[in-house]
């Protein structure tokens, strides 16, 4: 039970990054105000970004409500260091920004939110072992989960808290989730530039 509640917590901020960013532009697509919101002297990604915030923070604290009533009906509790799990999880969190870039990208080009933020979400829920070990999965199946770096920053984070068995050494998981992070972002702003510039070219970004 355990295993399965620290992954439901941290599969909520994958979908509060999905849809806080992917989402809300669709939405101000359809409200016919993306193009004067983007005329303010403002980085587009800093707008995208500020759009996740209160997401994260309503994600933080229902997760934790989770968590304590967990405790109270499965008697879910804690033994591992709290804050060497947050830490480990933090690169994970800010690349998943990158992501959030590039899937904002192709928002403005396919015009459809819905569908690609359930697919995309959940996909990346599924493999990288939200709520089972990886290992499980069939041997065609794992280069797949093991491909996505989320998978180590759930594994690193239930080995801070639970003491369970690594994939990786920890320091190897620790510094694939650095490297991912710094990718990720790099790659997700290099997508939404080019795709941004193409949809201002077309004259439909604030088409739906």
């Amino acid at each position: 039970m355990s295993f399965i509640l620290i992954g439901t917590a941290l599969s909520n901020f994958i979908s509060a990054v999905f849809w806080g960013m992917g989402f809300s532009m669709k939405n101000d697509m359809d409200a016919g105000v993306l193009e004067s919101n983007w005329m303010a002297p403002v980085p587009r990604p800093l707008l995208l970004a500020g759009r996740t915030i209160t997401s994260l923070v309503i994600n933080f604290i229902t997760s934790l409500l989770m968590l304590l009533v967990a405790g109270l009906l499965f008697g879910f509790s804690i033994s591992g260091n709290v804050w060497a799990a947050l830490l480990t999880i933090l690169p994970m969190l800010i690349g998943l920004y990158g992501f959030g870039f590039a899937f904002a990208a192709l928002v403005m080009i396919m015009k459809e939110a819905n569908a690609m933020v359930d697919m995309s979400s959940f996909i990346i829920q599924t493999f990288s072992g939200s709520n089972f070990p990886v290992q499980s999965l069939p041997r065609w199946l794992l280069p797949l989960a093991l491909a996505i770096p989320m998978t180590y920053g759930f594994d690193a984070a239930r080995a801070w808290l639970m003491h369970t068995r690594t994939i990786l050494p920890m320091f190897w998981e620790i510094v694939l989730l650095g490297v991912f992070m710094v990718l990720m972002i790099v790659l997700g702003l290099a997508a939404f530039n080019a795709l941004e510039r193409r949809v201002r070219q077309l004259g439909n970004l604030g088409l739906h």
